[in-house]
Order: structure tokens, then C-alpha cells, then sequence
């Protein structure tokens, strides 16, 4: 029998009435537990179909935990996280679930106050959080839920831990260094950074570690502005330099502000910006950057979460989170 009462929604009970086969055999179906013999799998997709039926989610996963669906919690921030939910959602679907973004305001405490709502509504096997959340948070709700925390960054989604690790600046200088730098200046991004602060400090360890001449620390914010108006300052006797800069459109900036000044890049001057925006290597001339790999980022923390929803060991891709990547803008001084 196919014909229901009119405006009752299938169940599970009618697909099984309708295949022959036992409620618990349906069940299985859904769970994708395997087992079922390919007679048995057909007729259940045709009972499916003849009644256009969909699982309610919400009930199942309130019984099971297991709904095939996760969730990826940031803050709300301007912060455009693409390249991270790229990662993320790529090995998530991969393992055969989908994804929900979750936009959770009020910081972690306010993050944590949500969280047992969120997971009280039974849609989410597990929950990755790329912002922070109170400690407690895991013991404080059902435990049938997975929790990963990223430990990348902050409230307002700034890079912390390994996105703060400043030594790649160190990698730079002697490489500028080795090609007859001996004039250096850093564009800094904003001090509210941790990111911004260790490459900062860094950068004064190095060229005092090498014997260098540094021109000064300029800058303070991510602008474009801060690069051009820090080569404004610069005096023809400065030349040649090489700039440290701490994004690429600060780069921009000072790599635009030079040519208007019509000196050379490189030979007047080397620049190197960071984060490798994909804008910046059709640029004339190209410019030299620090690629970082916030997809590998994103993908590990989906890991771990599946590692833990699955309760299956799962490896983490390992290799460099910066890459160096020399183009036209860096090259020999030119006295």
C-alpha cells in the first residue's frame, strides 16, 4: 500500500510496510551501517521514493546523536574566514557530512551560554569552534555531542598560537641579508595582533643578531596607506632598502609610493608583503609574500572533530603552515 491519509507525512513504519522488510532494517538504511544485501537496499530505495519520504533529523538525532550534520561556530567579526571553512568543509564532506556556519555573538562566555541550546536542538553530531570557548564548556552539556576548540584564535578572530609564530621574519631578513641587504624597514600591522607583535619583535632581534641597520619600525595598521606613507618618509640617502612588510596591501602601498618616487623595485628597493593574496603575483613587478596555509588549518580542526565524532583515529596533515615565496619584487641591492 503507497496511498496515505491525506495530509499524514510517511514514517518509517510505512517504508518498511511498503519494502517488506522490518522497521529495524529501514533503520539501518538510514544509518548507512551497511549489511543490507543489494535486493534488500532496492526495495527500500523504491519505497523511499514511492512515498517521498524524509527522515525526520531532529527526532533521529535526539536518539542517536547521528544526523550526518555539523557545525563550524565563529564569532561575529568582519574577518572573511574562506579559506579556513574551505578546509574544513572539504574533509567534512569528504567523510560524507554537511556543514552548518553557526555566527555566535557576546565573546566566549556568550559563545558558552548558547552552546547547550544549539545542542539541545539535535541537529549537530559535533561542534568545531574556530573562536574561543569557557573551559567547561564540554562537561557543562550532553557529552554526546562532540566539542573541538581551535586554539588559533581570538574572540574577534585574530591569529593566536601558530598564526602568531614570528620566526618566518627571521627566514626573511637573512635571505634579503644574503643577497647584500644591509638596510632594512619594517611596515608593522596593528599592535592589538599578537601576530603583529611577534613579528615586530623578531624583526629587532634579527637585525641586531645580524649586525644590520634598521631604518625604523613604521606602520601600525593593515592599510595600504601605512605602506605608502612610510616610504614617503624615507630619504634618497636611505636607498637602497629592503621592506618587511606585514600584509601584502601594506606592500602594495610602498611598492606603488616608490615607483611614483621613481625608484627601482627591486635594486632601489626589495619588498615583501604576507598572506600571498592571489592579486599580488600578476602585479608588475610580482610581489614576493608568505603564503599561509589557513585551508590545512581548517581542515586539521574538522579532523579532529570527525576524530572524535567518529570515535576512529584520524591523521592530521602535517607540513609548513608559511611558505617564502620570492618573486620580482625582492632582489640584489643596487648601491
Amino acid at each position: 500500500m503507497t496511498d496515505l491519509e491525506p495530509g499524514r507525512r510517511a514514517t518509517m513504519r510505512d517504508v518498511a510496510g511498503l519494502a517488506r522488510v522490518s522497521h529495524q532494517t529501514v533503520s539501518r538504511y538510514f544509518r548507512n551501517e551497511g549489511g543490507l544485501k543489494a535486493a534488500t537496499r532496492a526495495r527500500i530505495d523504491d519505497a523511499v521514493a514511492q512515498l517521498s519520504y524524509r527522515p525526520n533529523l531532529i527526532a533521529r538525532s535526539m536518539r542517536t546523536r547521528r544526523n550526518g550534520r555539523l557545525a563550524v561556530i565563529l564569532p561575529t567579526v568582519a574577518f572573511n574566514p574562506a579559506r579556513l571553512l574551505a578546509g574544513a568543509t572539504s574533509a567534512a564532506h569528504e567523510a560524507g557530512y554537511a556543514v552548518d556556519v553557526v555566527s555566535l555573538a557576546g565573546g566566549s562566555t556568550g559563545r558558552g551560554e548558547h552552546i547547550p541550546e544549539l545542542i539541545g536542538m539535535g541537529q549537530f553530531e559535533g561542534l568545531l569552534s574556530y573562536a574561543p570557548l569557557p573551559a567547561n564548556v564540554a562537561e557543562s552539556v550532553d557529552t554526546g555531542t562532540a566539542i573541538v576548540v581551535s586554539g588559533d584564535f581570538d574572540d574577534e578572530m585574530r591569529g593566536i598560537g601558530k598564526l602568531a609564530d614570528g620566526s618566518t621574519v627571521a627566514a626573511i631578513i637573512e635571505h634579503l641579508a644574503a643577497l647584500g641587504h644591509r638596510r632594512f624597514l619594517h611596515i608593522a600591522g596593528s599592535e592589538d595582533f599578537a601576530s603583529a607583535r611577534a613579528r615586530r619583535r623578531v624583526y629587532g632581534e634579527t637585525i641586531e643578531r645580524l649586525g644590520l641597520r634598521s631604518l625604523g619600525i613604521a606602520g601600525g595598521n593593515w592599510t595600504g596607506e601605512a605602506g605608502r606613507d612610510a616610504i614617503a618618509g624615507l630619504s634618497e640617502s636611505d636607498l637602497p632598502v629592503a621592506v618587511v612588510a606585514a600584509n601584502d596591501l601594506i606592500a602594495a602601498g610602498a611598492v606603488r609610493a616608490s615607483l611614483d618616487r621613481g625608484w627601482r623595485i627591486p635594486g632601489d628597493l626589495s619588498v615583501i608583503g604576507w598572506d600571498d593574496e592571489p592579486i599580488g603575483r600578476f602585479l608588475t613587478p610580482s610581489l614576493s609574500s608568505v603564503s599561509v596555509d589557513l585551508e590545512r588549518l581548517g581542515r586539521n580542526g574538522m579532523l579532529q572533530l570527525l576524530a572524535k565524532v567518529t570515535k576512529k583515529e584520524v591523521a592530521l596533515e602535517d607540513g609548513p603552515l608559511y611558505t617564502i615565496l620570492w618573486r620580482e619584487s625582492v632582489g640584489e641591492p643596487t648601491d
